[in-house]
């Protein structure tokens, strides 16, 4: 597989834009440990080895264990998830995949009763965000590893 273009170096102004507001994500209230979960999750609902690839060496390195990214695909079966971690997973493949109908006002009040307005809109963003950077590298065939240097990835030890 061989990346189709790179579109980081096509429109750079948008890449940086981008990469400002997925940085800026991790400044709210949500704990840090609960966003790669919601990277790796869309990620793999929309295929996008990339990014699957990415966010489980950052977590990796970030000291998440490796059974629970084992078991990010079956979070309704394990047990290792909390109550929030559910939520956001469950938030995280509502808004990947919007139901014809939209999110159901069982949904909406399953993940609100866990998360205060500000988080579940920070949580929204973070949801917004991955799958923005998920339909760019499926679209480009971004090659996974092929940034692991210039991003730190390498220090996962994944290779």
């Amino acid at each position: 597989m061989s990346q189709r273009l790179n579109y980081m170096q096509q429109m750079p102004a948008p890449f940086k834009q981008l990469v400002t507001l997925s940085m800026g994500l991790k400044d709210s209230s949500l704990e840090p440990e609960l966003l790669p979960l919601v990277e790796i999750r869309a990620s793999q609902l929309n295929g996008c080895a990339f990014c699957l690839d990415m966010h489980i060496k950052q977590a990796t390195i970030a000291g998440e264990r490796p059974l629970r990214l084992h078991h990010v695909a079956i979070w309704r079966e394990s047990p290792l998830f909390s109550a929030r971690e559910r939520a956001a997973l469950l938030w995280t493949e509502t808004l990947t995949r919007i139901p014809e109908a939209g999110v159901s006002d069982a949904v909406y009040a399953e993940v609100s009763a866990v998360f205060s307005a500000a988080e579940l809109t920070a949580l929204t963003w973070q949801v917004s965000t991955i799958n923005t950077w998920n339909r760019l590298n499926v679209a480009f065939q971004s090659v996974p590893g092929s940034q692991d240097q210039a991003f730190g990835l390498d220090k996962a030890g994944l290779i």
